[in-house]
């Protein structure tokens, strides 16, 4: 596929010598749509941007765009590769803009198909488009001529449930949003309406993936990333309810492997040609910030996160393990799990909740983590943080809330 193909299918003409660029930040769906097909027919660069971001992270943005569009001009005349700009990184590290195009774009979505054996997807989207996963729900449905039908997170949190599709198709979801539809049985059944629901496998907590084996959901646990154009690993549908726990095995257009730490690298045609200001990629193979395995029948173990290690008195903690404890309990609804710095112990883990109308019963949270965590893993302290930091996704804003937590020692040390 080149670009003038990828422009036809979005419903515009690729005007051929034209080359503007374009920014993309737009929350309403149809617009989004819109502005990113015209985009696309500019011939120039596409800049996507996430329109509820802070004054901060916005001027961080225009300043990776403001380089980016002067970047390889060599390629730019050649009409060559790398000109769509996805954001990530910006919840829990530095903005970054990773670099994808047409190319990369299609091997994800024949990757799907293949995986799946669909011809044509059909998708009910409640994701942000300018994340990777909104974004690509969207184009697998365009590129395969299907269809896709936008939701609206606030109406279905209050129950405001839409029609199923016809063709069952498929759903993303964040574990938060799982969560919450889980709570009520009308959701309950809507969610059983469609053929699968992607939930990326690694941030799910066991708990909430036992309920919704429960009620009989049909997850389909997977795992991607924005530098990997989304999904490279996924269950078929049926393995979750049968029991699997894993990210299921690679689509056929990626290959995952792990190195002798256990570091989690992608190949493959969909793997992102480089960051906004740094080298353009050709290797196709991008090493992550995951740890985890494969097993002897190919599924990939997500285990952690090596940037997110905490290490206390020696002593090595993977605060997602930490936090699916602590959300086991049922007190928390939201906690995360951070290590912060100790004269003694280098770092002390501490787990900062959502400060909400009631109050967790710290009695049974800690008889809980006493039975199953070791001492060094317990959290130290527990601090309520309000107002909760979360992102256009729903997933926490863990730089904000680390910002948050140190006024509040701050402020206390005052």
């Amino acid at each position: 596929m080149d670009r003038a193909e990828l422009a036809d299918c979005l419903g515009v003409r690729h005007v051929e010598g034209a080359f503007r660029h374009s920014v993309v930040c737009e929350s309403d769906p149809k617009r989004f749509q819109s502005a990113f097909a015209s985009g696309v027919a500019a011939g120039g660069k596409v800049f996507l941007a996430d329109p509820k971001w802070t004054p901060t992270e916005m001027a961080e943005f225009e300043r990776l765009r403001a380089g980016a569009e002067v970047e390889n001009p060599e390629a730019d005349a050649m009409g060559d590769l790398g000109w769509l700009y996805m954001p990530t990184g910006g919840t829990g590290g530095r903005l970054k803009l990773a670099r994808h195009d047409e190319r990369t774009i299609d091997a994800a979505v024949r990757g799907f198909t293949r995986h799946f054996l669909e011809e044509k997807v059909y998708a009910f989207g409640i994701l942000p488009l300018h994340h990777v996963s909104g974004l690509m729900a969207w184009l697998r449905c365009v590129l395969t001529r299907g269809a896709y039908s936008a939701g609206d997170w606030n109406s279905l949190q209050v129950g405001e449930l839409p029609t199923p599709l016809d063709h069952g198709g498929y759903l993303s979801l964040v574990p938060t949003q799982l969560q919450k539809l889980l709570a009520r049985e009308p959701a309950v059944r809507w969610l059983k309406s469609f053929r699968a629901v992607f939930v990326g496998g690694g941030p799910s907590w066991p708990d909430l993936l036992d309920r919704a084996a429960r009620v009989d959901v049909p997850l389909v646990l997977s795992y991607g990333m924005t530098e990997t154009a989304a999904m490279v690993a996924a269950q078929q549908p049926g393995d979750f309810l049968a029991g699997d726990r894993s990210c299921g095995r690679n689509l056929p257009h990626a290959r995952i492997s792990t190195d002798a730490e256990g570091v989690v690298r992608v190949a493959g045609e969909s793997v992102f040609r480089g960051y906004a200001g740094g080298p353009m990629s050709h290797t196709r193979l991008f090493e992550t910030f995951d740890v985890g395995k494969v097993d002897p029948l190919g599924h990939l173990w997500i285990e952690g996160r090596r940037d997110q290690i905490i290490i206390t008195g020696g002593e090595k903690v993977d605060p997602l393990e930490v936090e699916a404890v602590l959300r086991g309990t049922g007190e928390f609804s939201d906690v995360v799990v951070l290590g912060v710095d100790d004269p003694v112990w280098g770092q002390r883990v501490v787990a900062c909740y959502e400060d909400a109308e009631r109050s967790p019963d710290m009695k049974k949270v800690r008889s809980e983590i006493e039975r199953t965590l070791a001492p060094y893993r317990r959290p130290k302290s527990y601090v309520p943080i309000m107002p909760w930091p979360r992102s256009s996704l729903g997933k926490v804003n863990r730089m904000a809330l680390r910002r948050a937590l140190e006024e509040i020692r701050s402020a206390s040390a005052g």
